[in-house]
């Protein structure tokens, strides 16, 4: 069994670019160096906690010398949470490092042909722009490598605008008043779990709260407690959840106060989010997301467009203005009965959806059924999609597609398959998430006359 290899320094190393997953890069005798919290320009003393034949790994211990263009972060969080790394880089820096993780993704990895990337689309918001968070409870607190394990994390996180953080803060005080136990996932034991808070542009707020078992009794006193200190909750849910995990997509929620659901609007379309719903966390950003989508998918008012993984039907009436139809598929029941009833509220008469898993919804019968789509949008799980879904597509053999990803490289993947009868011929970077390393893409395809690989 081979020896464990202890953690050592690197001294006055020389950070030289950004990388994938937050990280920064440098060179050591030829071999490459990954390194967490730092920015270009930076001389830092680094922790080498992972040696491998061709790289290592490590984190700042110590900055020798700034980087000129290093900013001070602005949450107080950071380097104790693994959230938001690219804060001490400059907005333009962390665009231009999106778009290279593009391009590495499509072309360096992916051997794609593409045309000229489009620089990333900048966030109009880069703090404060979050309309959804999960906050996870835990018997004990994170100590982050070097920290003083005696030390206090600050309270303040600017994320999401308030009262996300003055509801999560009053949870946590009057579980520790009342001895309710936070959540032990390793165990399997405690009460308190984890938390949602979904904000709208309108400044309504939804809560859900997720307990262990049920105990009528406590679960009755928080409720009222966080309902009477914070009247502006427009929608109040809890879930009793004995899993292993925390995902509550399979759970029950269940409306203890206030309306089912909050709503966002976009375009003069107004969209219904209940406990459960997918909506794009940027709110500002997700216009100008599927603003691109409907440049891309270059509409007439004569097609008809399927949208694959809708959601709760954002894209699909977002662009039923200028299709003739479209048909929306979603594998999550409380999303498309969302999306259904969102079109009635908005008048929408040309939108039809369907709830499934999509490779068994989206088969060559369904599309005999419903028509052949002229053009075909989809934006799925960071997972990509299927392979029998792919076929399928290929199958149908739309004049045009619109792939939206929040993951270039699975992107990547879907595209080398489709890329057997379409071409590529735009591609453009999206900030979805800033002081992140996360960029969404959105791909237009046109089918190949010849249909030749």
């Amino acid at each position: 069994m081979s020896k464990k290899k202890e953690p050592f320094i690197l001294e006055n190393v020389l950070i030289e670019s950004v990388a994938a997953e937050g990280k920064a890069i440098a060179h050591i005798d030829g071999m490459v160096l990954f390194v967490e919290f730092a920015v270009p320009g930076d001389v830092v003393d680094v922790k080498v906690f992972k040696k491998k034949k061709n790289y290592m790994e490590g984190y700042t211990v110590r900055t020798v010398t700034p980087s000129p263009d290093r900013l001070k972060p602005f949450c107080p969080h950071f380097g104790f949470c693994g959230g938001c790394r690219w804060q001490p880089l400059p907005y333009a820096m962390q665009l231009e490092a999106k778009g290279r993780q593009v391009y590495d993704q499509l072309v360096r990895l992916g051997h794609l042909d593409v045309p000229e990337i489009r620089p990333t689309l900048p966030s109009p918001q880069t703090e404060y722009y979050r309309n959804k968070l999960e906050f996870t409870a835990s018997y004990r607190r994170w100590i982050y490598k070097e920290e003083d394990p005696e030390s206090i994390p600050p309270e303040d996180w600017p994320g999401q605008p308030e009262p996300s953080n003055a509801i999560r803060l009053f949870i946590k005080r009057f579980c520790i008043e009342h001895g309710y136990e936070f959540f032990n996932i390793r165990d399997n034991e405690g009460y308190f779990r984890n938390m949602f808070v979904r904000t709208t542009e309108r400044g309504t707020v939804m809560l859900i709260v997720c307990f262990f078992y049920e105990d009528v009794a406590r679960r009755t006193a928080l409720l009222d407690a966080v309902a009477e200190a914070f009247p502006q909750i427009t929608s109040l849910y809890y879930v009793i959840n004995g899993k292993m995990n925390d995902s509550i997509s399979d759970q029950e929620c269940i409306l203890y106060r206030g309306d089912e659901a909050i709503y966002e609007e976009m375009e003069g379309l107004r969209f219904k989010i209940g406990p459960k719903s997918f909506y794009q966390t940027n709110s500002r950003q997700a216009e100008r997301l599927y603003g691109v989508a409907r440049e891309f998918a270059a509409l007439t008012g004569n097609e008809v467009v399927y949208d694959l993984y809708t959601g709760t039907g954002t894209i699909a009436q977002f662009v039923s203005r200028k299709a003739r139809k479209v048909i929306g598929i979603e594998y999550v029941p409380e999303a498309i009965a969302d999306a259904r009833i969102n079109a009635q509220t908005n008048g929408i008469t040309n939108c039809e959806f369907f709830a499934g898993d999509m490779k068994d919804v989206l088969t060559d019968a369904f599309i005999a059924r419903h028509g052949r789509p002229d053009v075909i949008i989809l934006d799925p799980p960071r997972a990509g999609i299927h392979p029998d879904v792919a076929q399928v597509i290929l199958n149908a053999a739309p004049d045009r597609m619109v792939y939206v990803s929040c993951n270039p490289a699975s992107q990547a993947r879907d595209l080398a398959i489709l890329c057997r009868k379409y071409t590529i011929t735009a591609v453009q970077p999206v900030d979805m998430f800033p002081h992140t390393m996360h960029v969404e893409n959105v791909v237009a395809l046109q089918k190949k006359e010849d249909d030749a690989c």
